[in-house]
């Protein structure tokens, strides 16, 4: 082979023979018939690389598409550029902010003169396919933070220019979508022409960019109302204003100034308002049995915890039952798509014993409560026997909470049911937001390093599991919660930096992981610290994953 010539061995088996200095995108065109979903970038040699990367060595290649979660990452950022774009051309003087995710899309809202309504949002719709059908090149420059800065202030961008003071390097990549210039946190498709697929809703006071999924690439799923969800967002950006903490430039600056022990007690004091708030209506509406269901790490143990406490200041005398004990002996376990024990399943409980023994305690009757032995997967007796008075009522917490089907014999006026979930009101910028499952992420990795012995890697390669049974027997049923809980606290991620850095930096670049845990670093790399947790309390939900919690140990 000459000295012009690479070879190039594609993930799946394909090897090629190609020209030094070919791009990722030019080797795409070649082979992407082979693919059903619209390919956005490619690790090269476990390294996440856009598809202008250039490649003048022997490289592995794997490509990304719509059915990863980097790819579809990619794909959103690329529709909120040409968003943005659209709406500043149409509605002068408006200021576009990227929220968060809602009904399977990402809510915007877009500051103008006027009150956004159907029509414009019909127009911005029609402007970002005129500039997708042009096929603009969103081209990436490396400048000065100096040039970043001018940049920020011509495009009124306040929060990007008051992130720059915190920038470790000297130099920050811009991107380019025809005159907008913009800095996003993370990579590009090479051009709008990849963005096809999507459409804008108005919802009121915003609007909903909807984009495929990773299990439906190719469409766009059915729009799904989801008010109580909405609400607690709501009720967020109204608690990110108390503390104003908005960014995370705001959340800096506070740390900068040693003003946080302040936004600490106003945070964990909006935490505790909001659960005596939540006993009061239990207690008020003599509610028996309380269902408190949230995805992996958003802090149910010491939420059932504190609404144990706060019941018992209104004079009730709660009890707590897990579902875990409810287990079915292991060789009845149901399994997965792999073959593997579904425990996430509905049915690894025995839910008619679980009901017969609510029904029994509700009504002032014994029961002797099982206990699940995990080492042999089996049900034990150990002569727990629980009889409760008509006023106690009984707190459960377990994944399956919300599912009516697992109290299918409890009358419905007797039962509450609690969503609880990490959603963090902090954004980058006003174009960068903060997953929710990201900061869900991150404490779990925290957690799970602490008490269970696991590495950063560990947490990682089972996260893709852990998602997909949220996605399966929580996410479905949150909109049947009575009452919905925030457990994100506007101070967390600067206070979980110090202890997910050194654990993500242990992650080799050879492990498929590699790529998320680059990602982590970049975007704790945005917080300055908080390394002393000393006004932190013990009965603090964060307290849960990083020690110290007067409930946990």
């Amino acid at each position: 082979m000459g000295q012009e010539n690479i070879k190039i061995s594609l993930k799946g088996g394909t090897n090629l023979e190609v020209k030094r200095g070919i791009t990722l995108k030019e080797i795409k065109d070649m082979v992407e018939t082979e693919y059903d979903t619209q390919i956005v970038a490619a690790r090269v040699n476990n390294v996440l690389k856009e598809l202008k990367f250039a490649l003048n060595e022997d490289s592995e290649v794997e490509f990304l598409d719509l059915t990863t979660s980097i790819g579809l990452r990619i794909y959103q950022r690329g529709l909120s550029f040409v968003f943005i774009r659209a709406a500043m051309e149409l509605l002068p003087g408006c200021r576009v902010s990227v929220e968060h995710s809602l009904s399977k899309g990402l809510y915007c809202e877009i500051k103008y003169q006027n009150p956004i309504n159907e029509d414009y949002v019909e127009a911005i719709e029609e402007r970002m396919r005129e500039i997708i059908y042009e096929d603009v090149d969103l081209e990436k420059k490396s400048i000065s933070k100096e040039e970043a800065r001018e940049i920020f202030q011509e495009f009124n961008m306040d929060a990007k220019e008051k992130l720059l003071k915190y920038r470790n390097k000297d130099c920050i990549n811009i991107y380019s979508c025809g005159w907008l210039k913009n800095y996003f946190y993370g990579y590009m498709v090479p051009s709008t022409g990849y963005l096809k697929n999507f459409k804008l809703k108005f919802y009121l006071p915003g609007v909903i960019i909807q984009f495929p999924t990773k299990e439906e690439p190719n469409k766009i799923p059915e729009f799904t109302e989801q008010p109580k969800l909405a609400s607690i967002f709501r009720e967020t950006e109204k608690w990110g204003n108390i503390l104003n903490v908005g960014y995370v430039a705001n959340l800096n600056e506070i740390i900068e100034k040693d003003k946080h022990s302040q936004l600490i007690r106003v945070a964990e004091a909006l935490h505790e308002k909001k659960i005596a708030q939540i006993a009061d209506m239990i207690t008020k509406n003599e509610k028996r049995v309380l269902l408190i269901a949230g995805p992996s790490s958003s802090g149910k143990t010491t939420f059932a915890q504190r609404l144990l406490i706060q019941l018992k200041v209104n004079g009730l005398n709660p009890i707590s039952l897990s579902i875990d004990d409810y287990f079915v002996d292991r060789e009845l376990t149901p399994r997965d798509e792999e073959g593997n024990y579904d425990f996430e399943a509905l049915e690894a409980v025995d839910v008619n014993l679980f009901n017969e023994h609510m029904t029994k305690l509700i009504q002032g009757e014994e029961v002797h409560v099982p206990t699940f032995n995990f080492l042999i997967g089996k049900r034990e007796y150990r002569n727990n026997i629980l009889k409760i008075d008509k006023d106690q009522p009984i707190i459960i917490e377990g994944i399956h909470g919300l599912n009516e089907k697992l109290t299918k014999d409890i009358p419905q006026n007797k039962k509450f049911k609690i969503y609880i979930s990490a959603l963090t009101q902090l954004n980058i910028d006003d174009h960068n937001r903060i997953p929710t499952t990201d900061t869900r992420l991150i404490r779990r990795m925290v957690r799970d390093s602490k008490y269970r012995g696991h590495s950063a890697l560990t947490t990682l390669k089972i996260w893709k599991s852990v998602r997909r049974g949220e996605e399966r027997n929580i996410f479905p049923f949150q909109e049947e919660a009575d009452v919905m809980f925030n457990s994100a606290l506007a101070y967390e991620l600067a206070v979980l930096k110090k202890y997910a850095e050194p654990l993500l930096t242990e992650i080799d670049n050879k492990e498929p992981e590699y790529a998320e845990a680059k990602r982590l670093l970049k975007f704790l790399s945005y917080f300055k610290g908080i390394n002393d947790g000393k006004f932190i309390l013990q009965t603090s939900i964060l307290k849960e994953f990083i020690g110290g919690s007067c409930f946990v140990e």
